[in-house]
């Protein structure tokens, strides 16, 4: 017989997480995270939940790839036709979710969400592999198609028209930045008392360090 789903249970003991360890700045703290992150064995560590809402405020989320951070926030690329990119410019809030379940680790950031620049987004697309760049105009993301073929046959088609040109970014294709109003440090402890360390944004621009209940 197979085990209860509910019974499915793991004991968190790593590490732990305290007030006067942290940085003064979430995202430095963010950084010190991320290097660490890199150099263990952690299999696609910028792989994130990106969670967005419709204007009436249907939420949905999926996975996609962090591919920049800084003082002014967090970056990934998409489709702006597709699901998420429509909602996030109707929209513009977004909730970001990392787990590192090998440092048994985990980020939760809310904000607000804007298009890169135009240069930006160009910078990022030319730095991708031919193939990638050339997949950005194939896929209508989240339309509805006929099947996979349809697919591999524009792929085909295009592949032969661009590959070895001067492959322009899509007008539809870029980037947008999560800029944090809060931010969560969640580090995971035994019996469930978990370490929650959260920085929220204040009108004067610092942030406020406290921690929450597991």
């Amino acid at each position: 017989m197979h085990s209860s789903i509910a019974d499915i249970r793991k004991e968190y003991s790593l590490q732990r997480l305290s007030e006067k360890d942290v940085d003064a700045d979430p995202v430095l703290q963010f950084k010190k995270w991320w290097d660490h992150v890199i150099t263990s064995v952690v299999e696609e560590p910028n792989a994130m939940t990106l969670a967005t809402a419709s204007k009436d405020a249907v939420p949905s989320a999926r996975i996609v790839l962090l591919k920049d951070f800084n003082e002014k926030g967090f970056v990934f690329f998409t489709n702006y036709n597709s699901h998420k990119g429509q909602q996030l410019l109707e929209n513009p809030k977004a909730s970001l979710v990392f787990f590192w379940k090998e440092l048994e680790r985990q980020v939760r950031i809310s904000g607000s969400v804007s298009k890169l620049s135009d240069s930006e987004s160009d910078e990022y697309y030319d730095s991708r592999p031919e193939e990638s760049r050339i997949g950005a105009w194939v896929s209508p993301q989240s339309q509805v198609i006929k099947d996979r073929n349809w697919l591999d046959e524009r792929f085909k088609t295009l592949y032969t028209e661009m590959k070895g040109t001067a492959i322009k970014r899509p007008p539809y294709w870029g980037g947008f930045i999560v800029t944090p109003i809060i931010i969560e440090f969640w580090q995971g402890r035994i019996s469930r008392l978990h370490d929650r360390i959260q920085y929220s944004l204040q009108e004067n621009g610092t942030w406020k360090i406290q921690r929450l209940a597991p």
